[in-house]
């Protein structure tokens, strides 16, 4: 049941999200052609980018929340974070055609002598709508990947803050460029487009760790071995494993009680400390 409830949170969410984009990539093409803005063409490429990547979202989500079989005893959850390992790998290329588009610009205008064309305010407008419009689809992507439990989504709200950023440099350097700043555009685009890619890394590296069971970090191991201490009936903890499995994380603990205990109280404190835990950490 709590797998449907995620998996049409997350259909939900991407048809909305999938149709804001498709209104955005249209706003940006005409804006683009009616205001000579050659950084709002390309930001409407990257709208429609978006649109492509909702529909894998879309997908995986279905895969993701699929209950255990037997071929997957353990479930289908890695699907999702291997789709954000796939939507880092994109927001990454995305960063480097801008990069290589605003250079190309430079080049021309420095050995080539080509002008760069001025901008109409109605690409300027634009630009500041959309990122309005990203503010509200990043938090509203964020809150239902919380209710989801979806890497994914969490990858998608990243997504939306990235597009903020090279939006953020198409209102700099197409007001730069009305001032008669002609530089300025493709300058904010080289800079905009570093951080746009140090937003793939970082979801691609989250992704990958949660793909390979890597461990939760040293601050929540510190925290669940407080907890097992907590209980004066434990004499040592024999063993603490701990793995990320998309947002999950899962514990393995293994403690040392007297001897002479029953094993219903053994089985009392065990029980006691398993649900401390979960309580107590996220």
């Amino acid at each position: 049941m709590e797998n449907n409830i995620e998996s049409k949170i997350i259909t939900r969410t991407s048809i909305k999200i999938m149709l804001l984009n498709g209104f955005l990539a249209i706003i940006k093409v005409l804006a683009g052609i009616l205001g000579n803005s050659t950084a709002m063409i390309s930001d409407a490429v990257n709208s429609i980018s978006d649109v492509m990547t909702n529909l894998v979202v879309m997908i995986s989500g279905k895969f993701s929340h699929k209950g255990r079989d037997d071929d997957h005893p353990y479930g289908h959850e890695k699907f999702d974070s291997m789709i954000s390992v796939l939507l880092g790998a994109a927001i990454i290329i995305t960063a480097f055609e801008i990069g290589k588009s605003a250079v190309m610009i430079l080049y021309n205008y420095y050995v080539n002598k080509v002008d760069i064309v001025h901008p109409e305010l109605v690409a300027l407008i634009v630009a500041v709508l959309t990122i309005l419009i990203k503010e509200f689809m990043f938090h509203f992507t964020r809150k239902n990947a919380r209710l989801a439990n979806s890497p994914s989504l969490f990858a998608q709200a990243m997504d939306h803050r990235s597009d903020q950023l090279a939006s953020a440099g198409a209102v700099i350097g197409i007001s730069g460029s009305m001032l008669g700043v002609d530089v300025l555009e493709p300058l904010a685009s080289v800079v905009i487009c570093l951080f746009v890619f140090r937003v793939g890394y970082k979801i691609i590296k989250t992704g990958i760790s949660q793909v390979v069971d890597q461990s939760a970090d040293e601050e929540i191991v510190n925290r669940i071995k407080k907890i097992i201490s907590s209980h004066k009936e434990i004499i040592h903890i024999d063993e603490l494993r701990t793995r990320q499995f998309g947002l999950k994380i899962y514990v393995d603990v293994e403690i040392l009680v007297d001897e002479n205990l029953s094993l219903l109280k053994a089985h009392e404190i065990a029980e006691g400390i398993h649900d401390e835990i979960e309580q107590n950490i996220p």
